[in-house]
């Protein structure tokens, strides 16, 4: 009986194992990446509903200044009026 060979094994054994260990090396920073934009993402999504609330007021600011304006227009006429 003649021995077993087994050097193909081993070879293929240990290419395999390099590839999940590459893999794994650079799978891992991806993933720690994208784990620190999902919390930023998350703070930014705060900030911009803080925005929205704060700056909520801004949305009447165009009906004001149509008040504003026809109360200054009637200003103009009555000070016309008065002789001013």
């Amino acid at each position: 009986m003649q021995p077993v060979d087994l050097s193909g094994w081993t070879l293929g054994l240990v290419i395999g194992l390099v590839v999940v260990v590459v893999v794994v090396a650079l799978v891992t920073p991806i993933l720690v990446l994208a784990y620190k934009i999902g919390s930023q993402a998350r703070e930014i999504d705060e900030a911009l509903g803080r925005a929205r609330t704060h700056t909520a007021g801004l949305a009447g600011l165009n009906e004001t200044i149509d008040h504003a304006t026809t109360i200054i227009g009637g200003l103009q006429r009555g000070r016309a009026r008065l002789g001013g």
